[in-house]
């Protein structure tokens, strides 16, 4: 990866569904050029895909929710973390450091699909020990954006 790739992906975390005439005419190359470098980041892994965003609103899912899931046995904590990455609600699942629980972030469309949830899917599942459920009231800022540098060095 060079400093072309990173602009190239600078470009792209702005907006995925740029042209690739506009991002080569924003670095100063040929369209077929920055096809081919596209394609090698996403060959290496670098970008793993795209994404649309939609508008929570528009889908009666804009209640978010943060869950700290403890586990009875941190032996199963990763068979834990993978049932849970199965449930739809369910955006993230993270394993915390320190105490051997993990936190979920999931939509819903009120406080009864939540109940739903926590009662029949979540603490349902084996190893679930306890659960500890924070609602978010507003949200200033949700990205994926991973912050890049202006140069590699």
């Amino acid at each position: 990866m060079d400093n072309t790739d990173l602009q190239i992906l600078q470009i792209l975390q702005k907006k995925a569904r740029v042209p690739n005439v506009e991002v080569a005419r924003n670095i100063g190359m040929a369209p077929s050029a920055v096809l081919e470098r596209i394609k090698k980041l996403e060959a290496k892994g670098v970008i793993e895909g795209y994404e649309v965003r939609l508008n929570p609103d528009m889908f009666h899912c804009s209640m978010i929710a943060f869950i700290h899931i403890k586990v009875e046995d941190p032996v199963r904590l990763k068979d834990t973390g993978i049932m849970l990455s199965k449930i739809e609600q369910i955006q993230e699942v993270h394993y915390l450091a320190g105490k051997d629980c993990l936190m979920v972030k999931l939509r819903v469309s009120n406080n009864k699909e939540l109940e739903t949830v926590l009662r029949t899917k979540i603490a349902n599942l084996d190893g679930v020990k306890d659960t500890k459920t924070f609602i978010a009231l507003s949200t200033y800022k949700e990205s994926a954006k991973i912050m890049l540098p202006e140069t590699l060095k």
